[in-house]
This record gives structure tokens, C-alpha cells and sequence, in this order.
């Protein structure tokens, strides 16, 4: 099968949805891999490494997109609407609960359009969206701890304290993948650490995983709303999958908070679970709004690119494979990757999508 790689054209998305290690496995199984020229430079893969992979370097995006099967890492954007093609098969991350527009445009291209954030095992894990929740979630209290100084707008607060001044509180809405590694950044700088978590038997495998170090809260508006308010550093970490995020916390929450504190939503790119919550981009990455620092960069990986791309094909990789072997056919060999299919024959064909966006559910 030929495969086309795109460069990236999200602001200040650095990732590249195949490595030349990547292109090499499949070279080796007999696929034709076509990478768009300088599409893994700045996560540190050159040209050259895909070309001694086996890779064909091209040089502009329609010639990586002209291919049957498309790995990416980002969504498409508008600019790359007129590369989509009936019986395309579109593999990246998609999020489309957030963004009609691009639902209805991958519905009227005729591709095959597979959601790496939906594709599920059985256990209900998401493998392909475990590896960039850990590299968020450890980067969320990096970031948060940055724009918690106060050259960055925030209250000028060291979340690690220092002996004889009282640490920061960092307040972490969601106890999965995200908030957990969030967790344990926040408690190795010596942070004070709040989880909320609507499922019990979550919160008691956190225990055995924290003990007395966090403080695990089931998810309720009474707790969110006498908690919050305290917060230095609150992450949003709210994952419903195929799902729009529920808005756990409202601006008049957010208004209670401390002037300068930060709010870092993971969860942008689903929606968002805090009101006054926009996305913003890596080359604008906050605002302010009723006085908080807001971060809602929705590729936070992105900023990571040599780690996370690395992380991301250990992943896909496998399920690029069997793409490449059976095409659609793999989808009937495979539960997990079936799952990932959002859109299919110019139908929404997800259950969540379909729920989300009922008129255009066949």
C-alpha cells in the first residue's frame, strides 16, 4: 500500500505521524511510504534518515496526501480539505466532538476517517491516546508552573513551597491517564495535591498508588466548588470519550479563584471542562480572564516533539501495519481498531459522534 505522511501544519505542531524507524518496518513489509519534505525536522528526524529508511521524500503536501492511506498526528485543518479523497483512509488524532465543521467536510470527502483517541481495546483502555495523556499531563504542571511566576502573569507562587512557607495546591479534575501523571509531577515538586474523580474504584487504586500524598475527592459540585477556589494551579483532566466535556467548573467558580492563580485544560480539545476555557496555540499559549491565567494549548505534546512522536508510533505503529496489509479489511479482524472508525461511507458511523451530533447520524 502507499502511505502518505504530511507535515504538520497545526501552530507550532512539530510531530510527525510516522518516524524514519517506523517507515523502515514498513518499507520492510512491502509498503511504499511517501514523506513530505522537512515533515519530521523539528522533532529531529531529517530527510536524509527517512530517505536511508526507504522513504520517498516529496516535496509539496498534495503529493503526501494523494496516497491511500494518510498517517498524521493533528486533525486536518481547512487549507487541507481539498486533499481528502473518497476511499481515503484517514488515520490521526480527530476529536470531532469539538469541531463540526471538519465532522461534516471527512462525511462529504468519502474517506474512512480513524480516530486514534477512539480506537478501544475490549477493557475499554485507549492505547493510542495513553502516550500523549502521559506526556500532557506531565506537561500540564510544567506549564502550569511557569505561568504561575509572575514575570507570566500569574501570583508568583513556588508550588514546591520552601521550608517555613506553605507549597502550592494543585487541584486535578479526572484521576485517569492525565491526572495521574499530572499527580505525580505536582507531588514530586513537593505540591499540595487534590484529585477528584467520579469513580470510586479509581480513586482507590490512587490511593494505593499515592497513599496519604494526595488528597483523592469523589466528583461532586459541593466539593469542586468549596475546593477549587483554593487552587494555585487547577488542571483540567475530564476525559468522556467521542464526548464533548462536561463544564465542571463555571466562570462564577472561576471568579472565586485567586488573581494570578492557572488553569491548564487538558481536556480543550474535547471542549473543555472549565467555562472561561478557550484553545489558544503554542505561539499564544494564555490569556487572561477574571484574573486567572488560562493555558489551553490542545496539542500540548506537540511541544515535545522528539519524545512524543517516538511515544505516539511505539504505539500506532501496530495498527498502521495491519492497515497497510488488509486495508478497510482490517477493520473486521481487529475490535479495537473498528472502534476507531468516526466516519465510513459518508456516514458518522460513531456511536458517541452520532449522539453528539444527532442530525447527522444516518
Amino acid at each position: 500500500m502507499e502511505i502518505g505522511v504530511p507535515k504538520e501544519t497545526k501552530d507550532m505542531e512539530f510531530r510527525v505521524g510516522l518516524t524514519p524507524s517506523s517507515v523502515r518496518v514498513l518499507r520492510e513489509n512491502g509498503h511504499k511510504v511517501y514523506v513530505e519534505t522537512n515533515a519530521g525536522a523539528e522533532a529531529g528526524f531529517t530527510d536524509e534518515e527517512y530517505l536511508q529508511a526507504g522513504a520517498v521524500i516529496v516535496p509539496t503536501a498534495k503529493e503526501a496526501w494523494d496516497r491511500e492511506l494518510i498517517v498524521k498526528v493533528k486533525e486536518p485543518l481547512q487549507p487541507e480539505y481539498q486533499y481528502l479523497q473518497k476511499g481515503q483512509i484517514l488515520f490521526t488524532y480527530l476529536h470531532l466532538a469539538a469541531d463540526r465543521a471538519l465532522t461534516e467536510q471527512l462525511i462529504n470527502s468519502g474517506v474512512c476517517a480513524l480516530a486514534y483517541e477512539t480506537v478501544e481495546l475490549p477493557d475499554k483502555r485507549l492505547p493510542l491516546l495513553t502516550p500523549m495523556s502521559i506526556i500532557a499531563g506531565r506537561l500540564a504542571v510544567q506549564f502550569g508552573a511557569r505561568y504561575l511566576e509572575r514575570q507570566q502573569g500569574g501570583r508568583g507562587v513556588l508550588l514546591g513551597g520552601v521550608p517555613g512557607v506553605m507549597p502550592g495546591k494543585v487541584i486535578i479534575l479526572g484521576g485517569g491517564v492525565v491526572g495521574t501523571e499530572a499527580a505525580k509531577i505536582a507531588v514530586g515538586m513537593g505540591a499540595q495535591v487534590y484529585i477528584f474523580d467520579i469513580n470510586v474504584d479509581r480513586l482507590a487504586y490512587l490511593e494505593t498508588l499515592f497513599g496519604s500524598r494526595v488528597q483523592l475527592l469523589y466528583s461532586e459540585s459541593l466539593h469542586i466548588e468549596e475546593i477549587v477556589p483554593q487552587a494555585d494551579l487547577l488542571i483540567g483532566a475530564v476525559l468522556v470519550p467521542g464526548h464533548r466535556t462536561p463544564i465542571l467548573v463555571s466562570r462564577k467558580l472561576v471568579q472565586r479563584m485567586h488573581p494570578g492563580s492557572v488553569i491548564v485544560d487538558v481536556a480543550v480539545d474535547q471542549g473543555g471542562c472549565v467555562e472561561t476555557l478557550r484553545p489558544t496555540s503554542h505561539s499564544n499559549p494564555t490569556y487572561i480572564e477574571e484574573g486567572v491565567v488560562h493555558y489551553g494549548v490542545p496539542n500540548m505534546p506537540g511541544a515535545v516533539p522528539w519524545t512524543a512522536t517516538q511515544a505516539l508510533n511505539n504505539s500506532t505503529l501496530p495498527y498502521v501495519l495491519k492497515l497497510a496489509a488488509r486495508g478497510l479489511g482490517a477493520l473486521k479482524l481487529d475490535s479495537a481498531l473498528a472502534a476507531g472508525v468516526n466516519v465510513k461511507d459518508r456516514q458518522l458511523v460513531h456511536p458517541a459522534l452520532q449522539q453528539v451530533f444527532p442530525d447527522l447520524a444516518p
